[in-house]
């Protein structure tokens, strides 16, 4: 779903292990991280975009995760104009809903292949704000001010 200003509909997840590290992904075939994240489908709400994209990127079940958290707001970003496939689109950039998730579940639940087209080829846990110095410069702004607002509730995640 992409609004009017441009913005295509997304969720993001920051999914914390019992020790307060976060999931922190590979894209497939680049050598570049991020959160799982993706698009929420027309008529689709927000909760059931988070979990069909968490079982379609992570091969992790509802059940694997509690929400602990989730953003007041849309964070937005634009993508360079390199980036974009079609220039003439409407489409500028993504508006994000952040979820944050404690992982309950076994590591070996993590099943990157599950969909077939893996987004990610490899992952590792890491500290709650490195994701911020590591993520691509065009969303820098908006991880840093996402993980801001949930870092109150990071504690609900650790035992």
């Amino acid at each position: 779903m992409i609004d009017q200003d441009g913005y295509r509909a997304n969720v993001c997840m920051v999914i914390v292990n019992q020790s307060g590290q976060v999931f922190w992904a590979k894209r497939a075939r680049e050598n570049a991280w991020q959160f799982p994240q993706g698009g929420i489908d027309a008529k689709e709400s927000t909760e059931a975009a988070l979990f069909r994209e968490l079982r379609e990127e992570t091969g992790l079940s509802g059940s694997s995760v509690d929400i602990i958290a989730v953003t007041r707001h849309w964070y937005r970003y634009r993508l360079p104009r390199r980036m974009l496939k079609n220039r003439s689109s409407t489409f500028v950039g993504q508006k994000q809903k952040w979820f944050l998730l404690r992982f309950k579940g076994d590591e070996g639940e993590f099943d990157l292949d599950y969909s077939g087209s893996p987004e990610f080829d490899g992952w590792q846990w890491v500290s709650y704000w490195y994701p911020v110095s590591q993520i691509v410069g065009f969303k820098k702004n908006v991880y840093a001010k996402a993980l801001k607002e949930l870092a109150p509730s990071l504690n609900k995640c650790m035992n």
